[in-house]
């Protein structure tokens, strides 16, 4: 009998702790058939952060390091930078990436750190019980936003990709979708993607994969699907940011802003004698 679906290798063989209806195990899914198809697993490191995914280690087949909150960053850089042969991805959610971890994210992409982000936003904070996010919906009720996120005190969620996709270092960025099969195909070549381009040694990669709550969001599975669809796709749409090879067609055009070096410092002539030392060499 002919197998037509499996366990990937990279995925292991344990029921996750998520709550039904969650996407992350779909996206561990997807980075799993990645890993596999790019025949990367022997090599690969994940970095797990603290969040609803704080015990992703347990979910795959391969060597993985626990970050203190908002440090996934920081640790991927040391791993990669140590060992540049290893295939380095951090997994985290917008609690995680976008407010306490913050810096970490936005420097390591301004460095062009060579490992690869796949961040999770599902619009609240999962783990802790369905408080704001920085990617939280505005008017989106959470456990300490009851009347609904009020722009005018606390501002509009923040949308990484674009942040990220400002940076002048070459990239890959893409947010993507999980809810339904037409935006997993897409996910999945996305992530591919983004491990080829580090296999490759080519970039910082990075994929936003926009996932359901229904838990904290208090709706059904179902409903959180199309709940996503109708408030979260329009503020997050979901496309192709930047790539390295945009980034290097449009270098003759960014030369054009490359900042001027400082002139070499003025070479000052030499102090003539002052009148003492005249009549005491005469």
């Amino acid at each position: 009998m002919k197998t037509v679906f499996r366990r990937p290798e990279s995925l292991a063989n344990v029921a996750t702790h998520y709550c039904p209806g969650c996407t992350h195990g779909v996206i561990h899914r997807l980075i799993a058939e990645a890993i596999d198809e790019l025949g990367l697993r022997e090599r690969t490191v994940g970095i797990a952060p603290v969040g609803c995914s704080v015990l992703a280690f347990n979910y795959f087949n391969f060597d993985f390091q626990e970050a203190a909150h908002g440090r996934a960053p920081a640790v991927a850089t040391g791993i990669k930078r140590g060992r540049p042969d290893l295939i380095v991805f951090t997994y985290q959610g917008d609690g995680d990436l976008a407010s306490i971890g913050m810096a970490e994210i936005v420097h390591a992409a301004n460095r062009g750190e060579k490992f690869t982000v796949v961040f999770v936003n599902n619009a609240i904070y999962g783990m802790t019980g369905g408080q704001m996010a920085p990617t939280t919906m505005p008017g989106q009720v959470t456990t300490t936003s009851p009347a609904g996120r009020d722009v005018n005190l606390v501002g509009y969620p923040i949308r990484m990709c674009e942040l990220l996709a400002s940076l002048r270092t070459p990239g890959f960025i893409e947010r993507v979708a999980v809810h339904h099969p037409k935006y997993i195909a897409r996910a999945k070549r996305a992530i591919k993607q983004a491990f080829k381009y580090q296999a490759e040694n080519r970039c910082f990669s990075f994929v936003e994969c926009l996932s359901t709550c229904p838990t904290n969001w208090g709706l059904s599975p179902l409903k959180a699907c199309k709940w996503l669809e109708e408030n979260m796709m329009p503020y997050y749409p979901v496309k192709n940011f930047k790539t390295p090879e945009e980034v290097g067609s449009n270098s003759q055009a960014l030369a054009t802003d490359e900042p001027r070096r400082p002139s070499a410092a003025p070479v000052r002539e030499p102090a003539a004698r002052n009148h003492g030392e005249a009549s005491h060499a005469g």
